[in-house]
């Protein structure tokens, strides 16, 4: 049974996701504080967070934050605040989604149950054997799941490392942005493209020389992006 911990300090709120979640076969904790959930969050065995951004004792932010240092595990962003600073501030320390308040809890059902399917492909242990993937200064180790840029390794998340490897593995083809959500999030129409976005940034700042101009990730505008060889 896949275990979830919600951090948000609206009991009512808090309540309502477990109930729905643990009706679709989760084991769920729930936490009201910042400061304690992420403490619980590093120590437990989890396979997913859901965290609220407004929160007592410590933000969701630094929650989140600090929670990528030890973990690579699923992480959705709750909040009421629609402005996108929010959402690009979040997705930049790492999380894998946003959803803006008031959703309904369908929705976040079926946004827990994509990304843990999503992450359990991404992190399969018994993937066939693949030739490490070169190019130019950048080589992307498949079987380890590393990516080296010259001669250096660079961490990655595995969203990160999922995006990049499927493009590096499609080269010279354009990809809408919906087309890229869907592949790597798996999440179709329900996506927030400003994920997507975020996560073409992070991983420009870490293979490209200069992220302004880049070699690797070209933007096709009115279109989407293109890995070129």
């Amino acid at each position: 049974m896949k275990r979830i911990l919600i951090i948000e300090d609206e009991e009512s709120i808090a309540e309502l996701e477990r109930d729905y979640l643990e009706i679709n076969g989760f084991y769920v904790e729930i936490e009201s504080r910042g400061d304690s959930g992420i403490k619980r969050a590093l120590h437990g065995d989890y396979d997913l967070v859901i965290l609220d951004i407004m929160l007592p004792g410590m933000n969701g932010f630094e929650v989140c934050r600090l929670l990528r240092t030890k973990k690579d595990i699923p992480v959705l962003l709750v909040s009421a605040k629609k402005e996108d600073i929010d959402k690009i501030r979040g997705l930049g320390l790492g999380a894998d989604d946003y959803i803006t308040k008031p959703f309904s809890p369908g929705e976040l059902v079926a946004r827990v149950k994509a990304h843990l399917s999503r992450y359990e492909r991404l992190t399969e242990s018994a993937e066939p054997k693949r030739d490490d993937l070169k190019i130019r200064g950048l080589v992307i180790d498949t079987n380890a799941r590393r990516v080296y840029v010259n001669g250096k390794e660079v961490t990655f998340t595995a969203k990160e490392y999922a995006l990049l490897f499927f493009l590096a593995s499609n080269p010279d083809r354009v990809f809408s942005k919906d087309e890229l959500f869907e592949k790597v999030w798996g999440l179709d129409s329900m996506g927030d493209l400003a994920t997507l976005t975020v996560h073409i940034r992070k991983i420009r700042e870490k293979i490209e020389t200069d992220p302004a101009n880049p070699q690797y990730i070209k933007t096709i505008w009115g279109v989407g992006y293109r890995f070129e060889s």
